[in-house]
């Protein structure tokens, strides 16, 4: 069920050494949320309405603080999540970040962080700004030109490369708020679109002034996968502005209206869940996770690594992964118990049932385990709560079948105590009370797995009493009594056999189990290398598509040289993603390999634990009547 909150709340705030920090309270909420995150931040300069939208979003007319005058109200980052409004199933969490440019900061370098954590964490950046987009307004902008400062996709990269940053940013919507002008372009009726990639055109020349102009531009274009443009005309008369959360909507311009319903259809509808680089999706654990690892990095003057942070995750979501997956086998196994003993049929059946689904939670949870540590430790700990419930069952098992021996064998220890079968013809009494026992106890349908060994240790321990009274029954001549001892040795050694083929049956079907759970783990495991490396080719397609986009762009105004630099860029992602695709193949043949191996071993040693019961003989010389 999705966790919807009545009121936002803050996410960072600076601390009293003027240092960002996460709220725990925020990430408390966060935590709880395990359904897919679609995020959608918004920025723009302080007082230019950026609040309004997003209460918009949230289906509210209040929520995010709006203010009514230059103070900037917003302060660090709020957040409010909110079930998603058409995508069932996801979570819409709605950042509202402090207004930039506000002149009351001390930290030149607050606004960009700001700015840097917006891209990082967003799936959808909402830029907002007041009046047209002229040079000024993408002059405002000048953070993301920065980013290359502030945001590293891998550890390695020395210095800035920004070349991969199309592959994990944001889609890209600037909201123009009061927009009064006509959108034309050559004296033409121009769509919204058409007016952003028109405010984003470059200028040809390589002068200092030309470069300026050019490279805001160029970051957009080349940094977002996509961009959109609302032009929101105003709301109401100038003096209502004031108050806008609480005019109704006869109050607000139908035209204003119409612009916000659009906006507010298309973020639902197009904006993507959030991913991590290589494509595995965020919920809010790891939201909070993320906010938590980028605030800390950046408040002790480092840079937040893409990479770093996904290898970070990848720890943090694995060994949650493993200790779930174990929770729910352990659980299941737990309720087997209270039905102990069963038959090794049952509780094997159970166990890979439980098995499986310990494996699909781990697998729906865990990624980047590419060395197979963690799928490892989650087999290991199965098979090991495995062997101890097979313990506690054979004990159970052994506990009833003692109990039923004992409560079906009393009347017998009786009759030995008042002396009944030392009388002539005391033997063949004894024999028919011994296998009156036997046939009831085999008659048992509850005994478990440890039933015949159960029995052959019984009928072990009536040696000496056997042979006593065999011996002092004075109705038998010498070669009877040698009859009777060739059948009491045929009758324990029959009893070794079954308890042997037994033991042999159990083992077999733990072989059964072992190959079924085998099979079944592999198929997980393939089905998730291919997800990971479908996530991979996505991911390099749709930064290609978007270069590609731009690279036309380019040639078609002329831009020959940008083009070309273009062009390489694509060659050399291709040649990375075709690399990682390639590391990512032979990491799972490497994973798959290990399984493959570690089951191996796992039927060899219950191979040679086979072989030895079948080599072992029967020792013979053992007690009991002659039950005929």
């Amino acid at each position: 069920m999705a966790l919807s909150m009545q009121a936002p709340v803050c996410l960072v705030d600076n601390g009293p050494d003027g240092h960002m920090r996460v709220q725990q309270e925020a990430l408390q909420i966060l935590e709880q949320i395990q359904q897919p995150v679609v995020v959608v931040a918004v920025v723009g300069l302080y007082r230019t309405g950026k609040s309004y939208l997003m209460n918009r979003l949230a289906g509210k007319h209040t929520g995010f603080a709006l203010g009514s005058t230059i103070e900037s109200k917003t302060k660090g980052i709020w957040m409010w999540c909110v079930p998603h409004p058409s995508k069932p199933g996801n979570t819409l969490v709605l950042l509202d970040t402090e207004g930039l440019g506000d002149v009351d900061k001390g930290d030149p370098k607050h606004d960009t962080q700001i700015f840097s954590l917006a891209v990082l964490l967003s799936s959808t950046l909402v830029y907002n700004s007041r009046g047209t987009i002229d040079n000024r307004a993408v002059e405002d902008l000048q953070y993301v030109t920065e980013l290359a400062e502030y945001i590293k996709v891998k550890s390695s990269d020395a210095g800035r490369d920004d070349s991969e940053f199309v592959k994990f940013f944001p889609s890209f919507i600037w909201a123009v708020r009061d927009f009064t002008l006509e959108r034309k372009i050559d004296g033409k009726d121009a769509t919204e679109d058409e007016y952003l990639d028109f405010a984003l055109k470059l200028k040809p020349g390589n002068s200092k002034k030309v470069n300026d102009h050019n490279l805001p531009r160029e970051c957009i274009r080349k940094y977002f996968p996509s961009r959109k443009c609302f032009t929101f005309p105003f709301p109401s008369r100038p003096e209502d502005v004031i108050r806008l959360e609480s005019l109704s909507q006869s109050e607000l311009a139908p035209a204003f209206l119409e612009v916000t319903e659009r906006f507010c259809t298309f973020v639902f509808d197009q904006s993507p869940v959030k991913q991590l680089k290589d494509g595995h999706t965020v919920d809010g654990r790891i939201l909070g996770h993320l906010m938590k690892m980028y605030v800390e990095t950046m408040s002790s003057g480092g840079v937040p690594c893409l990479e770093n942070a996904v290898v970070a995750m990848a720890q943090i979501e694995n060994e949650a992964a493993v200790k779930e997956g174990l929770e729910v086998y352990e659980s299941g196994m737990a309720q087997l118990t209270a039905y102990f003993p069963v038959d090794l049929r049952d509780i094997t059946a159970e166990h890979q049932r439980l098995n499986s689904l310990a494996t699909e939670v781990f697998i729906k949870r865990s990624f980047k385990d590419d060395e197979g540590k963690h799928i490892k430790s989650l087999e290991e700990a199965v098979n090991e709560l495995f062997s101890g419930f097979l313990q506690q069952n054979e004990e159970a098992s052994a506990l009833i079948s003692k109990e039923v021996l004992t409560g079906l064998s009393a009347p017998l220890r009786e009759r030995l105590q008042q002396g009944f079968y030392t009388a002539a013809g005391g033997y063949q009494l004894y024999c028919q009370d011994m296998e009156d026992i036997v046939v009831k106890y085999k008659s048992q349908t509850h005994l478990g797995v440890k039933a015949e060994y159960v029995l052959e240790e019984f009928l072990k321990q009536r040696k000496e009493e056997s042979s006593a009274i065999l011996q002092a029954d004075q109705s038998l001549s010498d070669m009877e009594r040698q009859i009777c001892e060739q059948r009491e040795r045929a009758v324990m050694l029959e009893q070794e056999v079954k308890a042997n083929e037994e033991r042999q049956r159990q083992l077999e079907e733990r072989m059964r189990a072992e190959q079924r759970s085998n099979e079944e783990r592999m198929r997980l495991v393939l089905q998730q290398m291919e997800e990971e490396m479908e996530a991979q080719r996505k991911e390099a397609q749709r930064a290609t598509e978007s270069q590609l986009r731009e690279q036309a762009a380019l040639l078609q105004r002329g831009f020959q040289e940008k083009a070309d630099q273009m062009g390489r860029d694509m060659r050399a992602a291709q040649r990375r993603a075709e690399e990682a695709q390639q590391a990512k193949s032979q990491e799972f043949t490497r994973l798959l390999e290990q399984q493959d191996r570690r089951h191996n071993e796992a039927m060899a040693m219950m191979r040679q634990q086979n072989q030895a019961i079948q080599n072992q003989r029967p020792r013979g010389g053992g007690g009991g009547c002659c039950i005929q």
